[in-house]
């Protein structure tokens, strides 16, 4: 199960979040990332802990103020990068682009999509992973393991269907170690989360529940 820490913009000490997480995964022996701010991404990966990126742009070199180049993330230390996700949505075209780019730069991507149809639809580009996470629960108290299963359920046939290489993840709510062992009975591979480590007041503590049951 891979448990990937979101920090988006979050007034939270990235540093020691990204500290916690590492020692957690080394005790546990569970794969966990954490995904900072780009400003962030190479003073994280400094840390030891798995490094990704939030987003990419569909881009190389090249006139294009305010792009993150993937190529300059992947120098920074990060491992792979969330594309599309809801807060930051992209073209179809450039969804394809810049999972393109980043695999150029040999980073994993994890392609984010609101609904199982657009799971199928984004397992279609070749990423290495699919997240479907439903925007109406994202930054809840409710995961979508619990409040719609069928969604996950059917996001795995979906991406199954089309390429049955890519692993499916779930977010949206997503903040404890029985919403972690539920996506997991549901068929999901991992699951992305924000807010209940993020803006937790013992990161260390919240981490270690989320893992607890896997």
């Amino acid at each position: 199960m891979f448990v990937l820490v979101n920090l988006k913009a979050y007034p939270c000490d990235s540093i020691a979040v990204a500290t916690a997480a590492r020692d957690v995964a080394d005790d546990a022996g569970v794969r966990i990332a954490v995904a900072p701010q780009a400003a962030d991404l190479a003073r994280v990966a400094d840390t030891g802990v798995e490094t990704w990126a939030q987003h990419v742009s569909p881009i190389d070199h090249g006139s294009h103020t305010g792009s993150t180049r993937p190529a300059t993330v992947a120098d920074a230390g990060a491992v792979g990068t969330l594309i599309n996700h809801s807060e930051r949505r992209l073209t179809l075209a450039d969804i394809d682009r810049a999972r393109e780019v980043a695999a150029d730069n040999g980073l994993e991507t994890i392609v984010c999509a609101n609904n199982p149809a657009q799971a199928g639809a984004a397992a279609a580009l070749g990423p290495d992973a699919v997240a479907v996470e439903p925007p109406t629960l994202i930054g809840g108290d409710v995961s979508v393991a619990s409040a719609d299963p069928d969604i996950v359920t059917d996001a795995v046939t979906a991406v199954t269907q089309v390429d049955d290489s890519v692993d499916v993840f779930c977010g949206a709510g997503v903040s404890t170690g029985s919403d972690v062992a539920a996506a997991a009975d549901l068929g999901a591979s991992g699951v992305l989360l924000a807010s209940g480590v993020a803006k937790a007041d013992d990161p260390s503590a919240a981490l270690t529940d989320l893992v607890s049951k896997i």
